[in-house]
Order: C-alpha cells, then structure tokens, then sequence
C-alpha cells in the first residue's frame, strides 16, 4: 500500500528549511521518539528517568540513526540544563576544558549542565579520564554516544560511573511511520508499497538514512506525484543495489561470515565479506571481527591466525579502501583455512563460570610475593620451586591453584599446534601424578 500521512501535527519548527529534513523532524518532546520501547516504555530505565527529576551519566549505545543524539537533546531540555555537544572525531582536550568551563558558569547561576560526546570511542583514555572528577564531582551530567561496544571502547573509569542504555535499529513499522512524518512535514510524494519496502530496506534500522534518502529522492521527483520502485532504482542507483529486496539484517551478515569462518568454507567466507563491504558495512568494524575470530574459533591450533588478523586491520588503517580491503580479505581466507579449536574459548568461559560462582579464595602462601622482610617472616613465597631450577625447567609435582581446586579448564583440541600442546600436557600431567604420589 501507498505510504500515507499519519495523524502527526509537528510543532513548530525553527530551523531553516534548508536544512536536512532528518533534522526537521527531530523530535522536540519525548512523546514524539519512535522506536526504542526497551527504553522509553512505561516503567523502562530512560523513561523512569526523565520522570525521576535527576539526570544521570551515561553512555547511548547504538547503530547509527537510531536517536542517541536526539535523546540526550530531549534530556537536557526536560531538566532545564545547559546542553554542551562535543564531537569525539573532531574535539579535543580543549573542547573538554571550555566545557568545564562553561558549567562551572552554569552552576554559579544555579543551572545544571549536561556533556553530550558523540562518537565518545574516538576519544583516548587520557581525553575520557578528563571527565571523570567533574562526573564525580556533579558538576555536569555525562553523555556519551557510541556505535562501539563500550565495553571495549570506553575506560572502565568511566563506564563504572555511567549507565549503559542500548538502543536497537528502528523496526519496519517504525520506520514506516517516520516516513510519513517526513513525506507529511515536507509535502514530499507517495510511495508505491514496493518502493517503501525497497527504501525501509535500504535505512537498514536507520533513521536519518531513510529521512534524507526520501527528501533526495523527493527532490529529484519534483513534480512527480508518486513514486515507485522503477523511479526509486533510477534515482539511488548502484547506491540501492546493495541493499537487496531480502533486507538482510547486518547482524545476519555478520553472523554468516563468521560461521563460514568456522566452517572452514573460503569461499563462502569470502563472498560474505565482500557482501558486507559491498553493502556499506565499515571495514574498521569486520577487522574487529575477524581479529574475535581468530581466538574464539582457532586459538592455539594456530596462534598466527591472530597475528595475522592484526596485521590486516593495522594495514587496512594505512593504506584505507579499497586497497586495504584486500588484506581483509586474506585474513578472511587464511582464517576459513586455518585448523579449528575453541578450546581456548571454552577454557576461558568454564575459568569465569567457575570464579563466579566459587567465590575469592586465598593465594597459597608459596605463591605469594615477598618483597619485604615482613612478608617473609609470615612465610610468602616460602617452599615455591623456582620452575627454572628443576629438571627439564618443570618443578614436577608443584600445585599452583588454591587450596580444593582442582579443575580443568583448557583441554587442546586434536588438530593443528593443539595436538602438540595436548600431548606436551598429558606428558607434564603424569609427570605431577608420579611426582604427588605418597611416598
């Protein structure tokens, strides 16, 4: 069916025609945000916290165009508070400063200040501690934007002190409605129901993709009342082919690539890179990827895997695309290829399941550092056999977990270097038998 106006009654807008249309239709009351209901529902996190009265620091993280920016906009004007936006891409120390600066001004006056950082990843672990004593401190609200999974990408630091929200891509229905605020507010035409499914698709989840592909789309039409998929083809071109009519998600994308990789199938493993490339993914984004790969899927049966997936996202950040793009494609291969273990991965998951649960226990005292003469005399590192000193550079026999442990957590699998890892393991296991034999 043809895209229809909703019943959407924009308020007043300020902003010069001229700009994006995506712009325009920035939400200006919460009420209006489409999408997000994990977080804006009733009785959800942001939702309680905008009706709570106290802002609180946090970090939006989120695919592009799913409203991080637009929601931290909408926090600063329910609570009343001076708005300062830096661009992590574009700003720096002294950006940060001004900003402290200018709530420190905003506080004498008796007014709250909230710091919004987009793309908060971009900034060093020097430029993110700068914030930390202020966040303490109260003197402004943090919020950061990124694309990137905190958790990797944004200092421990500062990511104990804020709250992490996950905002989703938009839902077809959601973007079909902001469609028709968009066509509503601008006067734009219809869209025939495969030209509206052919473009929902191409936004992929994103919200200012699909508003500023329309009002370029609209413009090109001029006086044409209604378009379809023929017109929507012709105007976006190679740029639409990317995006096939099947809308393949790009967590989907992803998710092949990956278990191409696993699978051992170059080829596949290989068009599944190339399709995400071709469909606009960032290159920066499947390098990261890959570089997972190669310890969660290869690990020790080939611990060049990981080199070599380093190596290839370092050289694509030299030379750029397409030319680094090629040296991706060799990590994608030599990765499909290579001899397949998640025993490294397993060891690591039952070694965090077991600490969990078990609680912290004691370090023996032989292992135990004794820098000083105290330490000493409460016999730290006393009977600990310096491994070197012994036979074959083995102290046969020597525990090294606490007391009643006595787990197992990394069993190498039967291919690749594993094999070798595995039998050297089995020879240093009977020898520790023999070794805690009684006498």
């Amino acid at each position: 069916m043809a895209s229809q106006a909703l019943p959407f009654d924009p308020p007043d807008r300020t902003l010069d025609e001229a700009a994006p249309l995506a712009e325009r239709l920035r939400p200006r009351l919460l009420d209006e945000v489409i999408g997000q209901p994990q977080l804006l529902g009733a009785g959800k996190p942001l939702r309680a916290a905008f009706a709570s009265g106290r802002p609180h620091s946090m970090i939006l993280w989120g695919p592009p165009g799913t409203g991080k920016t637009t929601l931290a906009r909408l926090m600063a004007e329910a609570f009343d508070a001076q708005f300062i936006a830096i661009s992590a891409v574009l700003g720096g120390v002294k950006d940060i400063r001004e900003a402290v600066e200018q709530a420190r001004v905003a506080q004498g006056q008796g007014r709250r200040t909230i710091v919004f950082v987009d793309e908060v990843h971009r900034f060093n672990k020097a430029q993110q501690d700068a914030f930390l004593p202020h966040v303490e401190s109260g003197l402004f609200t943090f919020i950061g934007a990124t694309t990137e999974n905190p958790s990797f990408e944004v200092n421990s630091a500062l990511l104990s002190r804020a709250t992490v929200h996950v905002l989703r891509p938009l839902e077809e229905p959601d973007l079909a409605e902001l469609l028709a605020r968009g066509r509503a507010l601008i006067g734009g035409p219809t869209l025939d129901a495969a030209a509206q499914q052919r473009l929902i698709g191409y936004a992929d989840g994103d919200a200012r993709r699909l508003l500023n592909t329309y009002e370029n789309v609209a413009r090109m039409a001029g006086p044409v009342a209604a378009i379809d998929e023929a017109f929507l083809e012709q105007s976006l071109g190679e740029q639409l082919r990317r995006y096939d009519k099947g809308g393949d998600q790009f967590y989907d994308s992803i998710s092949a690539l990956h278990k191409s990789v696993r699978g051992s199938d170059p080829d596949a493993a290989l068009y599944w890179f190339v399709r995400m490339i071709d469909g606009g993914v960032d290159a920066r984004y499947v390098a990261r990827r890959l570089v997972r790969m190669a310890s969660e899927d290869i690990g020790l049966a080939d611990p060049r895997a990981l080199r070599l997936a380093l190596d290839a996202a370092e050289t694509y950040e030299r030379l750029g695309s397409p030319e680094g793009e090629l040296t991706l494609a060799q990590a994608v291969v030599y990765l499909a290829v290579a001899p397949k273990s998640n025993a490294l991965y397993t060891a690591y998951k039952a070694a965090r399941a077991f600490v969990k649960q078990d609680g912290s226990r004691p370090v023996p005292l032989h292992l135990r550092n004794a820098p000083t003469a105290l330490m000493k005399q409460l016999d730290h590192g006393k009977d600990y056999r310096y491994a070197h000193d012994e036979e074959g550079g083995f102290a046969a026999g020597e525990r090294y977990l606490p007391d009643g442990i006595d787990e197992r957590f990394y069993e190498p699998a039967p291919r690749g270097l594993e094999l070798k890892i595995g039998e050297k393991l089995a020879q240093l296991r009977e020898l520790n038998a023999q070794a805690r034999k009684p006498a």
